[in-house]
């Protein structure tokens, strides 16, 4: 008995599949792949910081005693915003789903938000369906993509971008081989390959079509994308697909 049981559990470990995440996860995700037999090793390739410059405090203030259209995709966004905010504001939102809404809707509360969207193309599409807006307040980063301010500004809307927050990125040298890899943003893709290359037979899980497009720069490998933002669905389609 105490043989089969012993390899049982070696066989377990020898088909344990290992992946790489470019993002820190909770350990509750973590745990969840576990019992599935999936390790997961987060090591962060970017990080990002609030500007807490005189100016962008005082220009988010003037905004809270407006009635503005404020557009959210990234939760770094929010946090940054909500930080200087001694007021909850009138404001319309359109925002990413995910942890980004939920951060919305804890602070602004459900009755803001105009529309959310699993990625910023359709979330433009959302903005312009509205009809009634001509002038959106974009709170991003440094590094933010062009979908959606260049699709507002073809459809004749104009996009106020105030950058909140800043990327930089943290190459690390990898040095295991790993069965898949998890990669949020183009930041992160760019900061791992600078440094690392993956095995031909690894799959690249994705989240968004950038992000995809941005991993073909680098490599030929599977990729498996994600249209929703959020690190949970990513990491329920990673058990799905390994089942």
């Amino acid at each position: 008995m105490e043989a089969e049981k012993f390899q049982k559990q070696y066989a377990m470990q020898k088909n344990k599949i290992s992946i790489l995440c470019t993002r820190p996860l909770q350990e509750q995700l973590i745990q969840k792949a576990a019992a599935d037999n999936i390790q997961i090793d987060a090591v962060p390739f970017i990080e990002t910081a609030s500007v807490n410059t005189p100016q962008i405090v005082q220009q988010i203030q003037a905004f809270a005693l407006q009635k503005i259209v404020a557009v959210f995709t990234s939760i770094n966004a929010v946090e940054t915003v909500i930080k200087h905010l001694t007021i909850i504001p009138d404001w319309s939102i359109f925002c990413l789903g995910g942890i980004t809404k939920e951060l919305v809707y804890d602070f602004f509360g459900e009755a803001k938000v105009a529309a959310t969207a699993k990625n910023a193309t359709v979330l433009a599409d959302k903005i312009i369906q509205t009809k009634a807006i001509d002038e959106v307040v974009f709170f991003c980063g440094d590094q933010r993509l062009d979908e959606l301010p260049e699709t507002l500004r073809y459809n004749s809307i104009t996009v106020n971008e105030l950058v909140v927050y800043t990327t930089v990125q943290l190459p690390v040298f990898i040095e295991n081989d790993y069965d898949a890899f998890i990669f949020f943003s183009p930041s992160a893709v760019h900061s791992f390959f600078s440094m690392n290359t993956v095995p031909i037979n690894s799959v690249m899980f994705s989240i968004g079509k950038t992000t995809t497009a941005t991993i073909q720069t680098y490599c030929t490998n599977k990729i498996v994308t994600s249209e929703w933002p959020g690190k949970d669905q990513m990491i329920e389609n990673i058990i799905s697909y390994f089942k």
